[in-house]
């Protein structure tokens, strides 16, 4: 655990998985919500951010998340995997996977991204890792200069269902120096 001011920054009990879905959905719906039809944007809520998911997600021994709290209320977080489930082929390399990143967009600005991002490189160093490989999508210039940032660059197109829509992203590398 770690603490910056008044935010709290720790890995999350398994308890808290359903104060984890619904930080997930209300923060990918904050983006995103309105690029899709409710029933699309229904059945991505209920694979990624139901109970029974994040529960799964918390328990899975391949996945780190980073939560960030606030007064005790849950208010960023983010997940890394050891490899890709992405459509990549990293050959002999040792890939992690940012899988999510998100913050309220009440606390946009206030650093916190940078101190989530930290923890996702030192992480990826800790596993040995040649590279970290992440999505974002193909319209969210600011997410993407965001990574650019931290010396991740384009590698690929890629596609990110949410029901049945297919949405254009891009694959991001970043490569790590041992």
């Amino acid at each position: 655990m770690t603490r910056a001011g008044s935010l709290v920054y720790r890995t999350p009990q398994a308890d808290e998985a359903g104060a984890l879905a619904a930080l997930g959905q209300r923060s990918f719906c904050e983006s995103f919500a309105h690029l899709y039809s409710a029933e699309d944007l229904n059945i991505f809520l209920d694979q990624m951010y139901s109970i029974p998911a994040v529960r799964a997600e918390l328990s899975n021994p391949n996945r780190q998340y980073l939560v960030v709290e606030e007064g005790g209320s849950l208010i960023g977080y983010c997940k890394i995997a050891a490899g890709t489930t992405l459509d990549y082929d990293p050959g002999d390399k040792i890939m992690v996977e940012l899988k999510q990143f998100y913050i309220l967009a009440s606390h946009h600005g206030k650093g916190i991204a940078q101190i989530m991002m930290k923890w996702v490189i030192d992480q990826a160093q800790a596993r040995n890792a040649d590279e970290i490989i992440l999505s974002v999508y193909s319209e969210n210039p600011r997410a993407q200069a965001f990574y650019k940032k931290y010396d991740f660059a384009y590698a690929a197109d890629t596609v990110f269902m949410v029901g049945q829509q297919a949405d254009h992203e891009f694959l991001y590398i970043k490569p790590l120096i041992k």
